[in-house]
């Protein structure tokens, strides 16, 4: 099934004219499978359109339950932020949260999306072929941080034009190094960060600033969201979903989610995961604020930082990154800001970061490398 054939079946499933889907990965990187969710799966959930798994870049995938209301409130909501609705570029696998949403907002916009090729690694040249298939005034397109990045280290005139064409560039799934936002700003890129997951049908926090509809709170830290996108629940996972989801007494739907940050006076801040804390010799270390110093460093473009499971002491800081910058540096910069115990006793230089089909960083790969790698 190509990315035009699961278009068709979501199509079925949001009029409620077929079953709800669940689109998987075929053989190919263009090759998809729209399963059918048998209804005993989805007991006690009303008007599921799609189920989509998580990246399973921390763990095992879950399986999200998502509605017709939630895509449409989802989709809805990001035209009314932005202002417009146009034809959408597809550089995302569309068995993930991010991808399918472009084929749900083009569906509502009555657009037919162009998709990538995404048997090849992502370049600036199959990006700039794709886009130029576009044919609507109005262009958008969403992707992740490593992909902008790729397309603006050492670009060509012809990607800036390229970038610069889009009216919106949605940039989400994990947190953008500032050297990209400040490089994307040098040419007056029409960006927007975007927050969110497949447990609230994608990004519903645009710019800090939560999409129409959406609600924000934090609750002892924990960043919570609520209204129309979210989802319905997991599948086959009761004990999860009830730990996650919640309906408070005015019937307003809440996620949980396992982010920490704050919301000021409409503006949310994301400071990192609840498991973000690594603890190391019994010193509490935020992985967050180590990667954040890693990545301002000249020479470095990219770089992540995971705990790495040790017998003595409990845990220890991995940093992998890629660039020309050495082990030193980094760990002076470390211990200036941070203090000896946050300096890595891991790290590892990389030709590029390990990433999921979807573009996030594969943090269980990642370790395992920085595990094998000499203290």
């Amino acid at each position: 099934m190509n990315p035009d054939a699961a278009l068709s079946a979501l199509s079925a499933s949001l009029h409620e004219e077929g079953p709800a889907v669940e689109i998987l990965p075929g053989t190919t990187g263009n090759d998809y499978l729209a399963n059918e969710v048998p209804g005993s799966e989805l007991v006690g959930m009303e008007g599921i359109a799609a189920v989509v798994r998580t990246s399973g870049s921390t763990g095992t995938p879950k399986r999200t339950a998502l509605s017709v209301d939630a895509l449409a409130s989802s989709s809805m909501a990001t035209a009314e932020y932005l202002g417009f609705e146009g034809q959408w570029l597809l550089p995302l696998p569309i068995h993930f949260v991010a991808g399918l949403a472009v084929l749900t907002r083009s569906l509502y916009a009555g657009t037919r999306p162009w998709a990538m090729d995404l048997e090849q690694s992502f370049s600036s040249r199959g990006f700039n072929e794709a886009a130029s298939a576009l044919t609507d005034r109005r262009r958008l397109v969403s992707m992740v941080p490593t992909q902008l990045q790729r397309l603006l280290t050492d670009p060509d005139a012809q990607t800036i034009a390229t970038l610069q064409r889009f009216d919106a560039i949605l940039l989400g799934g994990a947190r953008a190094p500032q050297a990209v936002l400040e490089e994307a700003s040098k040419h007056s890129l029409k960006l927007h960060l975007t927050y969110g997951s497949s447990e609230t049908a994608g990004g519903c926090v645009y710019d800090a600033k939560a999409l129409p509809g959406v609600q924000v709170k934090v609750v002892d830290g924990r960043i919570m969201l609520g209204g129309p996108t979210i989802a319905s629940g997991y599948l086959r996972d009761a004990e999860l979903t009830a730990k996650h989801f919640t309906v408070d007494g005015s019937g307003v739907r809440w996620y949980a989610t396992d982010d920490l940050g704050s919301y000021t006076d409409g503006v949310l801040s994301v400071t990192g995961r609840a498991d973000d804390v690594i603890i190391t010799g019994g010193v509490k270390v935020s992985a967050a604020q180590v990667q954040r110093i890693v990545e301002a460093l000249p020479g470095v473009s990219a770089a992540a930082v995971v705990p790495v499971t040790d017998a003595q002491w409990g845990q220890q800081i991995g940093a992998a990154y890629v660039g020309s910058a050495g082990p030193e540096s980094l760990a002076a910069a470390v211990r200036e800001s941070l203090g000896a115990a946050a300096v890595p006793r891991r790290m590892q230089r990389l030709e590029a970061l390990p990433l999921l089909p979807n573009g996030k960083i594969d943090r269980m790969l990642l370790a395992s490398l920085l595990a094998e790698a000499s203290d």
